[in-house]
This record gives C-alpha cells, sequence and structure tokens, in this order.
C-alpha cells in the first residue's frame, strides 16, 4: 500500500522528525531524499517554476527541512508515494479544515480556463477521501460512464492490408513488394467503418494511463471497467499527432469535454508538471494564477453589466511609447458608460501587521502607481487573500500621494467568498459614483 502525505503551502517537511508544530510535517528519510533530488535536478535545469516549488534549507535543532511555497496538488513518487499540497486558506475564526480547503480550491479551479469541469457537485466527488488528482480522475471517469452508455462515435478509418479477396484501391508498389511470389493475393486499401479512430485511441490511452498512476481501489476498479467497452480501440503510441487529428464538429460535442480531461493528463498544458528525480507524476497549480482566475470569474458574476464592462489581463497600454515597450497586463480593469475605469491587481500573498508596509513589496506598488497614471484609473485595487494573521488591523488600508494616486489594499476572505466579493463590487461602485 503506498504512503500518502499531505502539507499545506508554507509548511515544511522534516526528515524524519517530528516536531510539535502544526507547520512541521515528517517525511520517511528515502521519501525526503527522493524529493530533495528532484527539488536540485530541477533547480539544476533552470527551471524557474521549480525555484518556486519548494526550497530546501534546514533548521537549528531539526536538520533539513523542504518548504511548500506557491504550488499546489499533487506529487507522486516513482514507488507510488503520494504528497499532496494544499493551498493555505483561513476563515474569520480559524485556519480551514482539510475537506473545508479541497471545496474552497475546488471551487477556485472551475474558473481556470483550462479545467473542463463546471457542475460537478461536491457530494459526488467525497473529497474528504480523495486528493485533487484522484477527484479529477473520479470527474473523468463519470464523463466517460456517460459516454459509453450513449454509444461510441464510428468513423470511416484507411485501412491496408494483404488479403486474399480484392476490394477498395490497389497499393501498385506495395502489391509488387509483397505478392512478386503470393500471386494469389492483393496489396489493398479500403475504408472500413470502426470505433477505432483518434478520439477514441486517446480516450483510451488516458484511462490505461490513469489505471497505471491512480492509488484509489474505487477509481482502479471502475477504470478496468471502462476500458473493456474499448476492446475494438487500440493505444494510441503517439498522443500529440493523435490530438491534430481529432475533429471538432456538432456531431462529436460529447467528446469535447473528455478529450480536455485527455489532455490534461496525457499532455497537461494547462498547469505546470514536473517529472524525473524520483518523481513519476505531478500536477501542480500556480496560486498566483488561480486566485488571480478565481477573483475575476466570481467579481464579474456580480458587476452590474448595465453599468460597467470587465476586462481581465488587459493589454491597451505599454510602459513606454517610443518605441512601444514594456506591455502593461493588470489582472483586471473594470469601465463604466464614461469610459472612467479603476484597476485591480490579485498577489496571492500572506501580509503581516509587524512587518514594514505588511509586507507590501516596493515593485508591486511602482507597479499599481503606473496602472493609476497609464489608465487614469480613479482607484486601484490591490487584492490579498484575507489570512488570519491580519485580523488585528482594519481590513481597509489606503494609500495615496500627492499627485492624487490612490491605492487601496483589500483582503478576500476566499471561505466565504461570495459576502467578499460583493463588498468588494459595492467599493468599486461607490468610487465610480463618487
Amino acid at each position: 500500500m503506498s504512503q500518502q502525505f499531505m502539507i499545506k503551502e508554507y509548511d515544511s517537511f522534516t526528515r524524519n522528525v517530528a516536531v510539535s508544530s502544526n507547520q512541521y510535517h515528517s517525511l520517511p528519510e528515502s521519501t525526503f531524499d527522493r524529493l530533495e533530488q528532484f527539488i536540485l535536478l530541477k533547480k539544476q535545469s533552470a527551471d524557474t517554476d521549480t525555484l518556486e516549488l519548494m526550497t530546501i534549507s534546514s533548521k537549528r535543532g531539526i536538520g533539513k527541512i523542504i518548504s511548500a511555497k506557491n504550488y499546489v496538488g499533487l506529487i507522486t513518487m516513482d514507488d507510488g508515494t503520494q504528497i499532496e499540497i494544499l493551498p493555505k486558506l483561513y476563515s474569520k475564526e480559524h485556519e480551514s479544515s482539510e475537506v473545508e480547503t479541497k471545496r474552497v480550491f475546488l471551487d477556485m479551479l472551475k474558473f481556470l480556463k483550462e479545467i473542463p469541469y463546471k457542475t460537478f457537485k461536491m457530494s459526488n466527488l467525497h473529497i474528504e477521501k480523495n486528493n485533487i488528482f484522484e477527484i479529477f480522475i473520479r470527474m473523468f471517469i463519470e464523463e466517460i460512464y456517460v459516454l459509453v452508455k450513449r454509444g461510441l462515435k464510428s468513423a470511416y478509418i484507411e485501412h491496408e492490408d494483404n488479403e486474399r479477396y480484392y476490394k477498395g484501391k490497389l497499393n501498385f508498389s506495395q502489391h509488387i513488394k509483397s505478392n512478386y511470389v503470393h500471386k494469389e493475393r492483393f496489396y489493398i486499401e479500403y475504408d472500413i467503418f470502426s470505433v477505432n479512430r483518434p478520439e477514441n485511441r486517446l480516450i483510451k490511452t488516458t484511462l490505461d494511463f490513469l489505471r497505471k498512476v491512480s492509488s484509489s481501489r474505487i477509481n482502479k476498479k471502475d477504470l478496468i471497467v471502462l476500458l473493456a467497452s474499448f476492446d475494438a480501440v487500440e493505444v494510441s503510441e503517439n498522443p500529440d499527432q493523435e490530438f491534430e487529428k481529432v475533429i471538432s464538429d456538432r456531431n462529436m460535442k460529447d467528446y469535447e469535454m473528455i478529450l480536455q480531461w485527455c489532455s490534461i493528463f496525457l499532455k497537461n498544458k494547462s498547469f505546470t508538471t514536473f517529472q524525473g528525480g524520483g518523481v513519476a507524476f505531478a500536477l501542480l497549480f500556480p496560486m498566483e494564477k488561480v486566485f488571480e482566475s478565481y477573483v475575476a470569474g466570481k467579481l464579474n458574476k456580480v458587476l452590474d453589466k448595465a453599468h460597467y464592462q470587465m476586462k481581465t489581463q488587459d493589454r491597451l497600454y505599454h510602459l513606454f511609447d517610443k518605441p512601444m515597450r514594456f506591455l502593461l497586463k493588470p489582472d483586471i480593469v473594470v469601465k463604466d458608460r464614461d469610459n472612467c475605469s479603476i484597476v485591480l491587481d490579485t498577489k496571492w500573498k500572506i501580509l503581516y501587521p509587524n512587518q514594514s508596509n505588511y509586507g507590501i513589496s516596493q515593485a508591486d506598488m511602482y507597479q499599481m502607481y503606473v496602472y493609476n497614471k497609464k489608465y487614469s484609473s480613479k482607484m486601484v485595487f490591490l487584492l490579498y487573500p484575507w489570512t488570519i494573521s491580519m485580523c488585528t488591523i482594519d481590513e481597509s488600508i489606503m494609500y495615496l500621494s500627492e499627485d492624487d494616486v490612490m491605492v487601496h489594499i483589500c483582503f478576500i476572505d476566499l471561505i466565504n467568498i461570495n459576502t467578499s466579493i460583493h463588498d468588494l463590487a459595492n467599493k468599486i461602485d461607490e468610487m465610480m459614483r463618487a
């Protein structure tokens, strides 16, 4: 039975050392060493994303520690050991529980364009039992069950073979090569109506892959059952080529979401993946991107569309115009009917009341100043996740320059996201009407 370990952002693993603190979690020496090898290998390959994934350091009385940074998801080792990294979220009273964290995190992932699930009920996913990866597999399984019930799509597939009976078209050059002696045979080409089409091959390849990497007994059982429905379909030897052959039309609508899942599991385009150095497979999400998409998606739902228009990653201005260089891409720009604007930028970072400027970086404030000037905005909002460390101060922090640049620091309560986003929308409305 493979071992499973869970850690939250900013917490640390020790090398088989028990520490009486929720911040430290003991890993067996062999697992710790493989994880360390993986991190060092990626640093040597100059993979900057990996530098943000985890850090290696040492602490007096504890020894080496590996600390989680801003990526969350799952790492599966070669021996089947799984390490789940969850975001660190807080309610107003306490740090959220594991189940509550998973629930919120899955809701956040719905707003990533690359993630193909939108309507699954949390109660059907058994989030209290499964890690994020197994939950994704469960979503994929449910989609395939629906597809199999409706029936796999067939298509005319080109086929060539050396046969005794003539039909279709003779491949003359191959016929001469293959049948110099066997005059009774014909090397022919013809179309057959078959389920062995690229889309089904990709699905079977994904099912087969997930069967090997899943650690859930229930998921493994269902994957084996589903594979039986694809007996007449081959496993793809080159998924990248198969994706290029995929047909998108009205008849293939049932396949759209499923093929997005196949792309995630086989190509891993939608989030950062790592392999090597003792790691067999990893699905990791940069929380900066997840937080940005979540806030933008939630805010877009509550803004009054009759009065406001919202754009994400706006590319209207450059820092310099002659020549046009250094493109500005604020996370969110809200404009009213008079073209007045408010700019919002998200930062996945914990602020602390005892740090200088609460830990807000000087570079971020320079960036907000530029946004204000370029967009002639009424205000710039800098949005951070609410954490328990900020409960001792007012949730409103304001900075105002002599030339009327106003930056408003706001906190998004992810556990009570709807209330928090409505409060933000009301602040935007108040500023626009002022």
